[in-house]
């Protein structure tokens, strides 16, 4: 039977809340895993990191950059010791439900959609946190898009996010967006599974369910 917990059983699964979990890393991993330098896309204007780890890689860019407005959201909250830069801000919340407080012209989520419960949900609100030519960029997995019957959503799914206007790299598995826009998908989120086991990066990860759900 297939597993579905709502976003309190969730974030509170040892797979989400596992501080042991690769978290520290560096702005050098940053450029690799996203293709660009984060730096350089966001400028002297707003980055906002989801799912940070302890916030390691914000620390880098700060030393490299004053110029740059940087907040890093984590839901476990094991940040690096120590004051963070001043022109970096670490928060302790579930992106389920955390807003930002202005447009971010870099939002980057490094592996941390894989264990979001509503990731379909959470791509839909972060492009309409971006600037008008902001860019998106994360890990994303389809295959943990599933729908009721534990079935992959596939092509119908694949559909919707280029609608949307989301572009997808299959071998890099990096999902993209550049400019701010109302996002709806023709979804229903049911609920997550935290025993879906490894994903590609061989880490244990969730799948996510969902129903179709005409507009």
């Amino acid at each position: 039977m297939t597993r579905r917990l709502d976003d309190a059983e969730l974030e509170a699964s040892p797979v989400v809340a596992n501080i042991a979990m690769n978290r520290g890393r560096t702005l050098a991993s940053y450029r690799r895993e996203l293709g660009m330098d984060p730096l350089a896309e966001a400028g002297s204007g707003r980055w906002l990191d989801l799912c940070c780890g302890t916030g390691r890689a914000l620390v880098d860019a700060a030393a490299v950059s004053a110029d740059v407005e940087i907040t890093g959201v984590d839901l476990v909250g094991h940040f690096l010791p120590g004051v963070p830069p001043p022109n970096v801000r670490l928060v302790v919340a579930s992106v389920t439900d955390w807003r930002p407080d202005a447009p971010a012209d870099l939002i980057t989520c490094v592996h941390g959609l894989h264990y979001v419960g509503d990731k379909l949900g959470l791509l839909a609100r972060a492009a309409s946190w971006l600037t008008g030519t902001g860019l998106l960029v994360a890990d994303f997995d389809p295959r943990s898009v599933r729908l009721a019957d534990g079935s992959p959503a596939g092509r119908p799914m694949a559909a919707a996010l280029r609608r949307a206007g989301f572009s997808y790299d299959s071998r890099r598995r990096r999902i993209s967006l550049r400019g701010r826009r109302e996002v709806t998908f023709p979804y229903r989120y049911l609920g997550a599974d935290d025993r879906a086991g490894p994903n590609y990066t061989g880490q244990p990860a969730v799948d996510s369910h969902y129903s179709p759900d005409p507009l």
